[in-house]
């Protein structure tokens, strides 16, 4: 799969993201939970910082700060799968990955100036943070990246 192929392929996942978002917030009330699952609820939420909820409480400039720091990750990001092209499959799947969550909650910064979450794991009283289709591009994306850095071949990098 070439570069172009990649590039298809974070727009497409960044595409599935806003969908799944769109969904949500004509579907769900802001904090009320819909649960599916004993472990797993749909809770609209919504994030104006970062992971974590990190500068969520700054006042308004962090919209701008973290939408540059993931258009210049994109701008990276795009010019790294660029020049490994078809030669390393696995890690450019890891980068396209990255790249969609980071184009998807970018959207949301520009559009909203709040990240869109909705999923929710919950686990006998425990409750990891609720997050989105973005964020598990991203993690699954630099899950993939870290393995492959750690323990294959990185001369054609």
């Amino acid at each position: 799969m070439g570069y172009r192929l990649w590039m298809l392929l974070a727009v497409a996942i960044a595409a599935l993201d806003q969908a799944t978002k769109v969904w949500a917030q004509a579907a769900l009330r802001p904090y009320e939970s819909v649960e599916l699952l004993p472990v797993l609820s749909l809770t609209l939420g919504y994030n104006p910082g970062a992971a974590f909820s990190l500068l969520g409480d700054a006042g308004g400039w962090q919209r701008w700060l973290l939408a540059g720091v993931a258009a210049a990750v994109g701008v990276y990001l795009a010019y790294w799968l660029r020049r490994i092209g078809a030669s390393q499959p696995w890690l450019s799947a890891g980068l396209a990955l990255i790249l969609a969550g980071a184009l998807g909650n970018l959207v949301d910064r520009l559009r909203l100036g709040q990240v869109v979450d909705f999923i929710h794991l919950h686990y006998a009283g425990f409750h990891w943070p609720i997050f989105n289709v973005a964020d598990i591009a991203i993690t699954v994306g630099a899950g993939l990246v870290i393995v492959i850095l750690l323990f294959f071949d990185r001369s054609n990098l």
